[in-house]
């Protein structure tokens, strides 16, 4: 299959999951009266579900599922390794601890936007923390065990939250939040979360360049002309803001950006740059089916979409070890 025909085949299969997802839900509707209601001004219930819960979902899925695929692509290519993911350096859960101290300190409760923009405060001190760490002139392996140690800091004050919660109702609620889901979002957390995702997407677009060269090792891409260190900070810039905010908006939904590159690079031959667009497609594809899912297989009792993600990402990422292992 040529780059052309596959990017082809994953934005149609990117439009037929998001009009599948528009017309998915607990009511027993027709599609075609679904769809119609979208466009009917009419001020009917159905209407209101399909322009209030379900189209701002769709969407979101979309953009999740475009930052994740998108940073998970260019974090494996920066970082020369197909087991690099986005949270590989602290984004995700430094957005998590942002939300964390919100929900807990009441702040949450302030306005209607408090959590995403604590959450997205967060994932800003995480990098801002990841480029102090790793330094003007770190490598690859320095800003790994940067976002490690993140990791397991932000990781580690979230349980302890947890663990001096005095109201367990807010413990409650964290711990849901922290499982990733779509449900009950609005337009509100999509013009939040738009703006500040197309920055990080057209940051990351501007890597290929860099990813390409990369291939040949350090050395060879700074002979070509590749500035390392202005590409580590537009890649952590373009990663921070595509994952902070959708770790705002959704969650903690993981494995995508992991998946999804690795699932397309033999398609694209294994370049950096046409990966980029193909697993932002195949991100976008995957958060819709995903969504889809949680609304089909247990309709009355809110299966968050971190959960099922991890359960069909889990095995994956066990199979990519095994044929690792298998190789060496």
């Amino acid at each position: 299959m040529s780059y052309r025909h596959l990017i082809a085949a994953l934005t149609m299969l990117v439009v037929a999951l998001f009009a599948l997802s528009l017309v998915t839900g607990v009511a027993r509707v027709g599609p075609g009266e679904s769809l119609a209601a979208l466009f009917r001004d009419d001020g009917g219930p159905l209407t209101m579900v399909m322009r209030e819960i379900r189209l701002p979902r769709a969407i979101l899925a979309v953009m999740i599922g475009v930052s994740l695929g998108l940073s998970g692509a260019a974090m494996q290519g920066f970082l020369r390794n197909p087991l690099a993911e986005p949270g590989l350096i602290g984004v995700s859960s430094s957005a998590a601890l942002g939300a964390v101290l919100a929900l807990q300190t009441g702040f949450a409760a302030s306005f209607a936007l408090a959590l995403p923009v604590a959450a997205l405060v967060g994932a800003l001190v995480g990098v801002g923390a990841i480029l102090f760490l790793a330094g003007p002139g770190g490598g690859a392996f320095t800003l790994i065990l940067a976002g490690i140690a993140l990791s397991a800091l932000t990781g580690a004050l979230t349980s302890l939250v947890l663990n001096l919660s005095p109201n367990p109702f807010a413990a409650n609620e964290i711990v849901f939040w922290m499982m990733g889901s779509l449900a009950d979002r609005s337009f509100d957390h999509v013009l939040m979360a738009l703006p500040i995702m197309a920055l990080g997407w057209l940051a990351l677009a501007r890597t290929g360049r860099g990813l390409e060269a990369l291939t040949l090792g350090e050395d060879a891409a700074a002979s070509m002309g590749v500035d390392l260190a202005r590409l580590r900070l537009i890649l952590l810039g373009g990663v921070a803001a595509s994952v902070g905010a959708a770790t705002a908006v959704a969650g903690a939904i993981g494995f995508v950006g992991l998946v999804v590159p690795h699932l397309l690079r033999p398609l694209v031959g294994g370049r950096p740059s046409r990966l980029l667009l193909a697993s932002a497609l195949g991100g976008a594809a995957l958060v819709l089916a995903a969504d889809i899912a949680v609304r089909m297989v247990l309709p009355g009792r809110d299966l968050k979409l971190g959960v099922l993600m991890a359960l069909v990402g889990a095995p994956v990422f066990l199979n990519l070890i095994w044929r690792m292992r298998g190789q060496s």
